[in-house]
């Protein structure tokens, strides 16, 4: 079973206008709301790749309301934690450039959090544990991993996409996969990668240091794969990109499908990569149909030197 954690969903709220006025009164060409949160999602892409998954984590109020109602009506199961106060509401404004405000989280008690704890310890060998996103302020920034020995204890595989600080402590963990843009990468090297061949020996490291799968990517540059001792490079396919909300996630989500479908190391990195492709071409998440098509059109390959 597929379990995804989101400590910190959001309702999004996607906001087009030809040009934002500062001072001025702005109306806005057309707008849509989304359930948001990395760990949410992934599942939401998992389901359209054909697998089915379990939603985790801390929902609050009428927007947790919506956001818990939208992704039962996808027929994803879900397992909320409810919390006081409301899930925050993050305000994407897509104009010439995109722009966004995020929203403030609500407040996790210690018994929210004990609950979350709970359904993590009936994780059993064969199952697999998503960690997406941020951290709300009122949660340790270790806790990714906390949650990640927790999992592994239980025999589970943790995949982890975040940044930051919560994922420089998560690495003490070793989860199974992890997958940072390269910007994240170099801020966690504290240095500045904007070349895939800058990132290679961050990558060895990070394999080293027992993470199986490290997969960066480069947006349109590309994606680098560290696994198996060996780095793959894979050249991202061709297209127009009309949305860059969940384009990582359906990465992971790719990656993951792939891995449960039983395909080969190299299949499954193109298939993160036409995932993600396809989310980027799209005014929405991707369709199976479109990232297989994808898929056949990348050629990933074991970087040399």
């Amino acid at each position: 079973m597929i379990y995804t954690v989101t400590l910190n969903p959001a309702l999004d709220y996607f906001v087009r206008v030809d040009e934002v006025k500062i001072g001025l009164v702005n109306r806005s060409a057309a707008d849509r709301k989304e359930p948001g949160g990395k760990g949410i999602n992934v599942s939401r892409v998992l389901k359209r790749l054909g697998h089915h998954s379990e939603a985790l984590g801390f929902i609050g109020g009428f927007t947790g309301e919506y956001v818990k109602n939208v992704v039962e009506q996808e027929d994803i199961g879900t397992n909320f934690t409810t919390v006081e106060g409301d899930t925050r509401i993050n305000i994407k404004i897509k104009g010439h450039e995109e722009t966004e405000i995020n929203g403030v989280s609500p407040v996790i008690s210690e018994r929210a959090l004990s609950r979350l704890y709970e359904q993590l310890a009936a994780l059993s060998p064969g199952d697999a544990l998503v960690l997406a996103g941020s951290v709300p302020e009122s949660l340790p920034l270790e806790i990714y991993k906390t949650m990640t020995a927790e999992a592994q204890a239980k025999g589970a595989e943790v995949f982890v996409d975040t940044s930051g600080e919560p994922l420089r402590q998560v690495l003490e963990a070793k989860p199974t996969f992890i997958k940072p843009n390269h910007h994240e990468l170099g801020e966690l090297f504290d240095t500045v990668i904007s070349a895939p061949e800058q990132a290679l020996p961050y990558i060895r490291q990070l394999h080293e240091r027992g993470i199986h799968y490290v997969l960066v990517s480069f947006a349109g540059k590309g994606a680098l794969l560290g696994a198996d001792g060996q780095i793959f490079a894979a050249s991202p396919p061709k297209g127009t990109v009309k949305n860059s909300v969940g384009a990582g996630d359906s990465v992971v989500a790719g990656f993951l499908a792939a891995q449960k479908e039983g395909r080969s190391l190299k299949e499954a990195f193109c298939f993160a990569v036409a995932a993600g492709s396809a989310t980027a071409f799209s005014s929405t998440f991707c369709r199976l149909e479109e990232v297989e098509r994808l898929a056949r059109t990348i050629d990933a390959s074991i970087w040399e030197g």
